[in-house]
């Protein structure tokens, strides 16, 4: 089942947590910060449980940790036919000796355990296995449904322990599913975790939308609807699944995204055939004009302070990145490289703009830092647009299409980390397009 923000009364709740330990010269530990890496070499053992429905459990538990860890490429999960102690015995505590020799740097080992008023008890360690010492530990209760969740879970507390960095698993996506012939082409909100399961379409297709994005406390996402045949801005509540026009404007109105607190949206609104940024406040639903260039501007994104904002225009004759600040002054142009930029994405980091390059009949996904320097392409194709940051600024996401011939293939997700070389697709059920990664769940 879809883990919807009303889980946060499942009471997915920390009982015990064991201190991390440090310890001098030998610490484990993987560096992300200075390009590739070498994968670590992890692992995860079946978490124990007494029943066959635990064991079961504790099986697809493992699969899952060792499936994020491996996404995110600074991981390699070991084979378990190479494991020598069994999960049974690691129920009391691991023999190093026997990690070792199949090069294990790190182990994970966990028990389930159904308890007395129908809860989940899971509890893991995270062992350096050369140091012999426990790196973390952790239980939690849950329902028995949601222990996909916790596993991404632990995956988090795993990452963090190891990189030092906040992890990314324990999240959502939103799309726009696409099906049908090229002329009626059916786009529907669709929502999934982030490894592709818990898929859900939330709206029927009848109206054709564009753009979704999250807002930081993921009750609601905000898109574009052609919702009576006039393209304007919506806001969906995932809990209720009403939906809501944002503004009665006389123009069209697009390219919408919250603001870091979630209080207003930054959007586009076309008139008279002008196109400017706006932000309203969805508190006393009044909006203010930021941009009065006579130009197209548009895909606004607020810096993760909201002091700026990146947005494309091509005021200066063709598509380029600019920033402002947050009241709409102070523009200045930050892309200078050859060809046209769009649909400028902050990192939630704050360090980088990840961006849509065309050159020469080429698409691009790139980053840049905020003043324009340091421009690096990390993905290309026939088409790849839409970039979107994963919480942790770490990892983005985006939608590609290839050509072979003359046949286009459907758009697909794909995800990439910042060096360039981890590049993965997200399998959906439809061709999926504008993808946009939630905050993590709290």
């Amino acid at each position: 089942m879809l883990i919807r923000a009303t889980m946060r009364t499942l009471a997915i709740a920390i009982a015990l947590m064991v201190t991390t330990i440090g310890f001098a010269n030998a610490e484990l530990r993987v560096d992300i910060t200075q390009g590739k890496a070498e994968p670590l070499p992890i692992a995860v053992a079946d978490f124990f449980g007494r029943g066959a429905s635990d064991s079961q459990i504790g099986r697809e538990m493992a699969g899952v940790i060792a499936a994020d860890l491996q996404r995110s490429g600074l991981f390699k999960p070991i084979d378990k036919r190479a494991f020598i102690q069994t999960d049974a015995s690691l129920n009391t505590l691991p023999r190093f000796g026997d990690w070792r020799i199949i090069n294990a740097q790190a182990l994970v080992q966990g028990r389930i355990q159904l308890v007395a008023d129908g809860r989940l008890r899971v509890k893991f360690r995270l062992w350096d296995v050369f140091a012999e010492q426990q790196m973390v530990g952790l239980a939690y209760f849950t329902v028995p449904d949601n222990w996909r969740r916790v596993a991404h879970i632990i995956a988090d507390a795993i990452y963090k322990r190891i990189t030092g960095e906040d992890g990314y698993f324990d999240t959502r996506i939103v799309y726009i599913a696409e099906s049908g012939p090229e002329l009626r082409r059916v786009k529907r909100l669709a929502i999934m975790d982030q490894d592709g399961e818990n898929h859900r379409f939330l709206t029927d297709g009848s109206e054709l939308v564009l753009t979704p994005r999250f807002s930081p406390t993921l009750q609601e996402i905000t898109y574009l609807s052609y919702r009576g045949n006039t393209p304007r801005v919506y806001i969906f509540n995932i809990d209720t699944g009403r939906q809501e026009l944002l503004g009665d404007f006389p123009g069209m109105t697009f390219a919408p995204r919250f603001s870091p607190d979630g209080q207003s949206v930054i959007m586009s609104m076309s008139e008279n055939g002008k196109t400017d940024i706006h932000v309203m406040d969805l508190r006393t639903r009044q909006a203010r004009q930021l941009t009065r260039s006579g130009a197209i501007d548009t895909s606004p994104s607020f810096s993760p302070d909201a002091n700026q904002v990146v947005f494309n225009s091509d005021r200066g004759g063709s598509q380029q990145l600019y920033v402002m600040d947050g009241d709409g002054r102070n523009v200045r142009r930050i892309s200078f490289g050859k060809g046209s930029y769009a649909t400028p994405v902050w990192s939630p980091r704050g360090d980088l703009i990840a961006f849509t390059k065309i050159s020469r009949g080429t698409f691009y996904i790139g980053v840049m830092r905020p003043d324009g320097t340091g421009e690096r392409l990390l993905a290309q194709d026939y088409l790849v647009e839409s970039p979107t940051w994963s919480p942790n600024g770490r990892v983005l996401m985006f939608y590609r299409q290839s050509k072979r011939g003359e046949n286009v293939s459907d758009p697909r997700l794909y995800s990439i980390d910042l060096t360039g070389y981890n590049e993965r697709e997200i399998i959906t059920p439809v061709g999926a397009s504008d993808p946009a990664w939630s905050p993590l769940i709290p």
